[in-house]
């Protein structure tokens, strides 16, 4: 069957080439069933009715606006752990920046002029105000334990770093991927009291705005470091400098330019590098085509953000009927009647919820009618049918 897919971004050729001939993919595609992007804000822009799924080329989610496409029963997805180890990597080098002050000693010496008798003389008179510190032996602080945070902590465990780590709501597949070296933290702000060195991985959320702030970055020790190539608004810019200033904080390393870090002594930002590889770039296209082609073919909605992860193995020689729905009681005997009804044999069946939404997958033998198809989307709590042939 042909799906047309609009591109909103440059989305790698590897990625890309996953899908078959039969599809149709571009960027000047119009009335498409899925959208793939990468950076593209949609906040402001009229998604057609014609689009059941999204698939962002990243982690965050930001940009899309998730709560207005899951009441029209669209699906957003986003490729978790794609871009996890040019995360980590980026992060390790933020450490090693921020503790042998090589951004600072980079610029003295790229000042430097004279011959080599000269700047040989001025390099032993300078470096001295570029003292750093080791790893082994210091304490990270790891807040949020997903795909990057245990990567992170990991790699610390690895260059001799005690690390403790706090994540309440960590998985259980994170949970085994993460050393037992790692020592899981009671609260937040006993990582706040502990850590040498303080890194986030957590997502934006309200929760999480400013979760670095004036009261917790008051109970770190006496100038630890502090980074994030998480978010911006996960640290409260203005406490920051204050800390910084006062000299509470040792400096502070992040991914996210602004007027008011640019510029200062302590603080180091880069220009969102931390998905910026070949390689993370072709992994989320890749992770991302899959994810919508399997959608697209099954039904199947692994790594959704806003419906439940639901994987149900397809029924040689059925129809599949597939709803996105609300948590509702009484959903599945809802659409079963009515499957029962058009006299068709329910072979395979998944429901899944999470929070106030649901999915629903059925497979049966036979065709499935509009009426039938129509019938279903006209329960109360539906939001969208989509029917599947063999």
């Amino acid at each position: 069957m042909t799906y047309r897919i609009k591109t909103l971004n440059s989305i790698s050729a590897r990625g890309l080439s996953k899908l078959p001939d039969t599809y149709e993919v571009g960027p000047q595609i119009e009335n498409a069933d899925a959208w793939l992007v990468r950076s593209a804000n949609l906040h402001s822009v009229n998604i057609p009715s014609s689009v059941l799924a999204i698939s962002r080329a990243g982690a965050g989610i930001n940009t899309i606006p998730v709560n207005q496409l899951s009441g029209r029963g669209v699906v957003v997805f986003n490729t978790p752990g794609s871009n996890a180890n040019a995360v980590k990597e980026l992060v390790l080098a933020g450490m090693l920046i921020g503790a042998r002050q090589i951004i600072p000693a980079a610029l003295f010496a790229r000042q430097l002029s004279g011959d080599d008798k000269q700047i040989n003389l001025a390099v032993e008179n300078g470096k001295k105000q570029f003292v750093g510190w080791e790893l082994p032996g210091r304490t990270l602080g790891v807040i949020g334990l997903g795909e990057i945070g245990v990567q992170v902590a990991n790699a610390a465990v690895s260059l001799g770093m005690r690390v403790l780590g706090y994540d309440p709501a960590i998985t259980i597949r994170h949970a085994w991927q993460l050393s037992s070296h790692v020592t899981r933290a009671a609260s937040i702000d006993e990582i706040f009291k502990r850590a040498d060195v303080l890194t986030v991985h957590v997502p934006l959320i309200e929760t999480t705005k400013n979760l670095v702030n004036a009261e917790r970055l008051a109970l770190m020790k006496q100038r630890a470091l502090v980074l994030n190539f998480a978010r911006a608004g996960i640290v409260d810019t203005k406490a920051m400098l204050a800390a910084l200033d006062s000299g509470r904080v040792r400096g502070y390393v992040c991914d996210f330019p602004s007027a008011a870090l640019i510029g200062h002594p302590k603080v180091v930002t880069l220009p969102h590098l931390g998905a910026s590889t070949a390689e993370a770039e072709e992994n989320s296209a890749v992770m991302a085509v899959n994810e919508l082609r399997d959608f697209l073919e099954n039904g199947n909605t692994t790594n959704s953000v806003n419906f439940p992860d639901a994987v149900m193995a397809r029924e040689p020689g059925t129809t599949r009927i597939v709803v996105a729905n609300l948590n509702v009681p009484k959903m599945v005997a809802e659409i079963s009647a009515l499957v029962g009804a058009a006299r068709l044999n329910i072979t395979n069946l998944l429901n899944k919820s999470r929070g106030e939404l649901a999915w629903t997958m059925i497979d049966v033998r036979g065709p499935v009618s509009e009426e039938l198809r129509q019938g279903i989307e006209e329960i109360e709590g539906v939001l969208r049918v989509r029917v599947i042939e063999a």
